[in-house]
C-alpha cells in the first residue's frame, strides 16, 4: 500500500467530493432551466478523479458523458466550466456544443461527441503522436460498457495492440447502457477478458475504490511510458441517477440502487480518512461548506455572463482553421509528361519531404504500395513509422488522424477505394469536419479518395460519393481533371490545416498523360480552370467529365464552348461559371455521379436563383442513371453519363 500524508488524503478527498457538489448545483439549475441537459456521474466520481490525478497534467485524457471529475481534478476554473453547461461564449465552444462535448488545448482534454466509441479512435492518434515524437508520454480514454460494444471500440483497441500505443483504455462498468442491462449487451463476465484477445494486459478494479483507481492508473502509465502498449482497465461501478436525468431509473430492479449506496466512493472514502482520524464528521461539513460557498460563487460568475449575440460572420469564420489559399507558381515550365497517378505520386513524396511530421496511414500502403501502387518504395524512403499499414478499421484510422492533428502532426489517410468511407462516415461527418467549429480543434487530414467507375469493378468499388461531403460544412472537397492538376491540388491540401476529402479517378490514373510542372507548387482551391473558350454554350464539369466533354466536343466541333474543370467542389469558383454563363446565355453541367441530389444540382441551383433572366435555355444537367453502377461492362457503359451528355449538348447548342 502506498504511504500517503495527512495532507495528500485531503487533498484527494476535496477534489473527489468537488464535483458532487457541483452535480447538486447542476441538478437544481436543470429544474431551473438554465442548463438544458445534465448526465449524471453521482457514483463515479472515483474513477474520474482518480484516473485524472494519476496521468501528468500534460498527458490527454478523453472523455464520455460521466467525467465531470476529470474537468475539476485537471482545475478547469469553474466559472469558465459552468459558462460551457450554459452555452455562454466563455465557455469552450462558444455556445456552439453542450456540456462535456468540448475539447482543450489548454488543459488536455478532448471531449466526446454523442456517437459512442468515437473518441476511442482518436486516443489512438493521441498515442501514435505520443510515440513518434519520442514524449514518453501515455494517454487515456474513457468508454462505457454500452460505448464497448461498438465497433470502434475493437478498432481502435486493435490498433493500439498492433501498433504498441501507450494508451490506457478505462471502461466504466456501470452495468447499464440506459435502461438496457449487461446481460443484454455482452457475454464475457469481465471486460479484463477481451484482453486476451487482443494481446494486451487488461485487469479489473474497483471503481468505486478511488486509491484503487489512481494506484492502478498511475501504475500502468508509469509501465507504458517506458515500456509503450496499451492496457484495459475494467473500472467496476454503478450509476446511481439516470442516464441522463430526463430518463429517470424506473427500469431498475427493486432494491438495486440501495443494494450499492453503501458502496458510495465519497462515503466510503470518508470513512477510511475517519478511521484514519484525518477526518471528523465536523471537518466534512467545513469542507463542504467551504467548496459549496466556491461553486456558488463561481456559478454566480458565470449567470452573471451576458448571452451570446450571434454573429454570422463569426459563425462562418470559424467552420475553417485559417489558410491562405496562396497559388505557389512552379519556377520553372517542364515539358515531361507524367501520367495521373505519377503526378499524385511524385506530389505526396514532395509532401512528405516538406512536412517531416506528416504521416501515411491505410491499408497495404507500405511495402505493397497501395492497391493502385501510389505509395510504392515509399516505405523504404521514410520508413514504417511515417508509411504505415494498417488493420482493416476505416473508422479508427480516421479518427485517429484527428489524433495527430491534436498532437500537431499532419496525416494522409488512403481508402483503397472512395467506397469503403462509408464505415468512417461518423469520423469524418462528425469529428473531422466540426471540430474546428465546435472548440477550435483544426483536423489536419487528407483522405485520399480513389473513386469512379468505367472500369468493371461494380456498386462497391465504382460509386462516386464526392457529394456526401459537399453538404457538410467544415470539410474541402478536392476532385482534379488533370495530372498538373492532380499533384498542385495534392499539395495545397497538405498545406491546408483543414480536412480534405481528395478524389482521384482511378480510370484516369494510367490513362491520362499530360505536361507536369518539376518540384513544389500549389493550385488554389475555389478557383476554376477553363480548358476551353467559346461563345455558344457553357460546361461546368469536373474530374471524368471533363474528359467526357472533350472528347463530346471534338465530335462536334461546330461547337464552341467555354469548357469549366471546378478543379474543387468545396469552395468552387461561383464567379467564373456566373460569369461565364452570362456570357454564353447556356450552359450544361456533367458529373458522373447519379442526377438525384448530385451537386450539379447545386450549380444549377446557383445559376438559377442568380441569372435566371440572361437564360435563354433552360440549365442542363447530364448525369449517370439513378441506380447502383453495375458490373457488367455494358451494363456500366449504360450507365456512364457519356451519351445523354452529348445528346444534351447537342441539343443546348441548337435551342
Amino acid at each position: 500500500m502506498t504511504f500517503y500524508t495527512d495532507q495528500q488524503y485531503l487533498e484527494f478527498y476535496k477534489k473527489l467530493i468537488l464535483p458532487r457538489m457541483i452535480e447538486e448545483r447542476m441538478l437544481i439549475g436543470l429544474r431551473q432551466g438554465k442548463i438544458s441537459k445534465w448526465f449524471s456521474a453521482w457514483g463515479q466520481e472515483a474513477i474520474s478523479v482518480g484516473c485524472a490525478l494519476a496521468m501528468n497534467p500534460d498527458e490527454y485524457l478523453l472523455t464520455m458523458h460521466r467525467n465531470l471529475g476529470v474537468f475539476t481534478a485537471r482545475e478547469i476554473p469553474l466559472k469558465r466550466l459552468f459558462a460551457q453547461f450554459q452555452g455562454k461564449l466563455e465557455g469552450f465552444t462558444k455556445g456552439r456544443d453542450r456540456s462535456f462535448h468540448f475539447g482543450t488545448q489548454e488543459f488536455k482534454i478532448v471531449g466526446m461527441i454523442s456517437h459512442l466509441g468515437s473518441q476511442m479512435g482518436v486516443s489512438d492518434g493521441i498515442a501514435l503522436g505520443s510515440l513518434l515524437q519520442n514524449s514518453r508520454q501515455a494517454a487515456l480514454v474513457f468508454t462505457g460498457d454500452g460505448g464497448a460494444s461498438e465497433g470502434e471500440f475493437h478498432e481502435a483497441v486493435n490498433i493500439a495492440a498492433v501498433w504498441n500505443l501507450p494508451l490506457i483504455v478505462i471502461v466504466e462498468n456501470n452495468h447499464w447502457g440506459l435502461s438496457t442491462p449487461s446481460s443484454e449487451q455482452f457475454k464475457m463476465k469481465s471486460f479484463a477478458d477481451k484482453g486476451i484477445g487482443y494481446g494486451i494486459d487488461a485487469v479489473s478494479i474497483d471503481g468505486n475504490d478511488f486509491l484503487e483507481v489512481y494506484e492502478t492508473v498511475k501504475h500502468w502509465a508509469e509501465e507504458i511510458r517506458k515500456n509503450p502498449r496499451p492496457v484495459l482497465i475494467e473500472c467496476n461501478t454503478f450509476r446511481m441517477r439516470g442516464h441522463e436525468e430526463a430518463s429517470g431509473t424506473a427500469y431498475y430492479p427493486e432494491g438495486l440502487i440501495e443494494s450499492w449506496e453503501d458502496k458510495d466512493p465519497i462515503l466510503r472514502f470518508e470513512n477510511l480518512l475517519k478511521e484514519k482520524g484525518i477526518l471528523t464528521d465536523d471537518s466534512i461539513r467545513e469542507i463542504r461548506e467551504e467548496l459549496s460557498q466556491f461553486v456558488l460563487s463561481e456559478l454566480e460568475a458565470a449567470d452573471n455572463l451576458p448571452d451570446i449575440t450571434p454573429d454570422p460572420e463569426t459563425e462562418l469564420n470559424d467552420v475553417y482553421a485559417p489558410f491562405d489559399n496562396l497559388e505557389i507558381i512552379p519556377k520553372s515550365v517542364s515539358d515531361r509528361e507524367l501520367r495521373f497517378i505519377d503526378a499524385i505520386t511524385e506530389g505526396l513524396d514532395i509532401a512528405m519531404q516538406t512536412y517531416p511530421n506528416l504521416v501515411f496511414m491505410g491499408q497495404d500502403i507500405a511495402e505493397y504500395g497501395g492497391a493502385f501502387k501510389v505509395t510504392k518504395d515509399f516505405v523504404e524512403k521514410y520508413g514504417r513509422d511515417r508509411v504505415r499499414n494498417t488493420p482493416i478499421s476505416e473508422s479508427a484510422v480516421l479518427g485517429a488522424g484527428l489524433g495527430l492533428s491534436v498532437c500537431g502532426m499532419k496525416s494522409m489517410i488512403e481508402m483503397q477505394f472512395s467506397d469503403f468511407v462509408t464505415v468512417g462516415f461518423n469520423q469524418v461527418v462528425n469529428n473531422l469536419a466540426k471540430s474546428n467549429y465546435r472548440w477550435n480543434q483544426n483536423s489536419d487530414v487528407v483522405v485520399r479518395m480513389p473513386t469512379g467507375g468505367g472500369v468493371a469493378a461494380g456498386p462497391y468499388h465504382s460509386q462516386s460519393t464526392e457529394a456526401w461531403f459537399t453538404k457538410v460544412p467544415g470539410l474541402k472537397v478536392v476532385y482534379p481533371a488533370t495530372p498538373e492538376d492532380a499533384k498542385g491540388l495534392l499539395l495545397q491540401s497538405f498545406a491546408d490545416p483543414n480536412p480534405v476529402m481528395y478524389f482521384e479517378h482511378k480510370k484516369l490514373y494510367r490513362s491520362l498523360k499530360s505536361n507536369v510542372p518539376e518540384g513544389y507548387y500549389t493550385v488554389p482551391f475555389g478557383k476554376a480552370r477553363f480548358h476551353k473558350k467559346g461563345d455558344d454554350l457553357t460546361i461546368v464539369t469536373y474530374g471524368m467529365g471533363v474528359q467526357i466533354a472533350l472528347e463530346a466536343l471534338k465530335r462536334n466541333p461546330e461547337i464552341n464552348a467555354d469548357l469549366i474543370d471546378l478543379r474543387t467542389l468545396i469552395p468552387w469558383d461561383k464567379e467564373a461559371v456566373l460569369d461565364s454563363v452570362r456570357k454564353t446565355s447556356k450552359v450544361i453541367i456533367l458529373h458522373e455521379d447519379t442526377l438525384i441530389n448530385g451537386f450539379g444540382a447545386e450549380i444549377s441551383s446557383v445559376i438559377t436563383e442568380n441569372i435566371f433572366e440572361e437564360l435563354d435555355a433552360p440549365v442542363m444537367r447530364a448525369a449517370s442513371m439513378n441506380t447502383p453502377i453495375p458490373f457488367n461492362a455494358g451494363l456500366e457503359k449504360q450507365f456512364m453519363p457519356d451519351k445523354e451528355f452529348e445528346e444534351k449538348l447537342i441539343k443546348l447548342y441548337n435551342y
